[in-house]
């Protein structure tokens, strides 16, 4: 998860302001490569669905792990806004079919050990490769290799991630218990509670995507130095990391739809503050408050709609799945356009903080439903 996610999806993040600068990229070109990345990802998690690797998930896997790491390298070489595009729609399907094929390999480990904690680690190491991730963009440009800022980034990221593909070969065992079955499911019903759920979701991954894509870019942009924006990300990366594990302690208090909607109130206000607050407070309490909340987000939200679909849990998965998809795509778009138009990024910011703050406030509205229905 951390060469998948942290490196393969996220390390975009932290090397966008060098790149901006070293060739010359607008923040609606950020934007559209970002959404391009979106666009590989839901495209390999649709594919992904169909059954063709059963049986073959960690070749797969380690394949989409080498992929990743080639294309790190491959950002490295080129300054063409198309052909970062589709660098970065390659690295999107080659992240998604290295989370499926071998998370579906991990978490079968997992239900085979009856562990409840292989899940909070597994999911945490997306937080792990985005503090990692920032380490690297830190202490690339002390290596005074010649290249240029961005291009000794993308190099860094590349070789930490051939690290961690080699590692993840080594241990990753031959035989696993598939953490799902194959039998066919049902027709999925769709009710109050599972639809306020997906559209929710999809509004999420509009809401959160904009800071996750621009918050290292938004700290540069204020000046805040290039310390603030290395523990900006690297807060980021490091509550991310723990937040899954930390979150289920509320659980037994609020609930699983009641921690949902807390998160999404919780990632609004962050969001507020990231815009609001001095430097450089603003991107170190932003980026806190995300890795607090994104992951856990995401992973309980997935959970919440399995639960609410017994008889077809898959299907009401990959729906979620893509709603989540068409929101983080068209998210760094617009966000992108808004802050060519006003300058800066604080109005996609507070438009992104009102979207999840509606959908917390649906969810809290909606909540006695939901947690009736879960109950069933």
């Amino acid at each position: 998860m951390a060469v998948a996610m942290g490196f393969g999806r996220f390390s975009y993040t932290p090397i966008l302001p060098a790149m901006m600068a070293d060739a010359g990229l607008s923040p609606r070109d950020a934007g559209l490569i970002a959404s391009a990345n979106f666009v590989g990802y839901l495209a390999g998690a649709v594919l992904a669905a169909y059954g063709w690797a059963h049986g073959r998930e960690r070749r797969f896997g380690l394949a989409a792990l080498v992929a990743t790491t080639l294309l790190l390298a491959a950002m490295g070489l080129t300054s063409s806004v198309l052909a970062y595009s589709v660098i970065r729609f390659l690295a999107g399907l080659a992240s998604a079919f290295a989370m499926i094929f071998i998370s579906g390999i991990v978490l079968g480990e997992g239900l085979r050990a009856r562990s409840e904690h292989v899940p909070s680690v597994h999911f945490g190491g997306v937080g792990l490769g985005i503090a990692l991730s920032s380490i690297c963009v830190w202490a690339a440009p002390l290596a005074a290799t010649g290249f240029s800022t961005s291009q000794a980034d993308w190099f860094t990221g590349a070789l930490v991630a051939l690290v961690g593909t080699v590692v993840v070969a080594a241990l990753l065992p031959r035989g696993h218990l598939a953490a799902g079955g194959g039998e066919r499911e049902g027709p999925l019903t769709w009710t109050r509670p599972l639809t306020v759920m997906t559209l929710t979701y999809g509004f999420f991954g509009f809401g959160y995507v904009i800071t996750a894509t621009f918050l290292v870019a938004m700290a540069r942009e204020a000046s805040g130095g290039h310390s603030v924006e290395f523990l900006a990300w690297l807060l980021t990366g490091a509550s991310a990391a723990v937040s899954v594990y930390l979150w289920r302690f509320a659980v037994p208090r609020f609930g699983l739809a009641g921690v949902y909607a807390i998160g999404l109130l919780v990632e609004a206000a962050g969001l507020v503050l990231t815009v609001s607050l001095p430097l450089p407070f603003a991107p170190l309490v932003g980026g806190l408050m995300l890795g607090a909340t994104f992951m856990m987000i995401t992973a309980y939200g997935l959970q919440i709609g399995r639960r609410l679909a017994p008889e077809s849990p898959r299907r009401a998965l990959a729906l979620m799945t893509a709603a989540f998809g068409i929101g983080q795509i068209i998210g760094p778009l617009v966000a992108g356009w808004l802050a060519e138009r006003t300058g800066n990024f604080t109005l996609p910011t507070l438009v992104a903080s009102v979207v999840l703050f509606c959908c917390g406030t649906v969810v809290v509205l909606e909540l006695r439903k939901i947690s009736t229905a879960l109950e069933r």
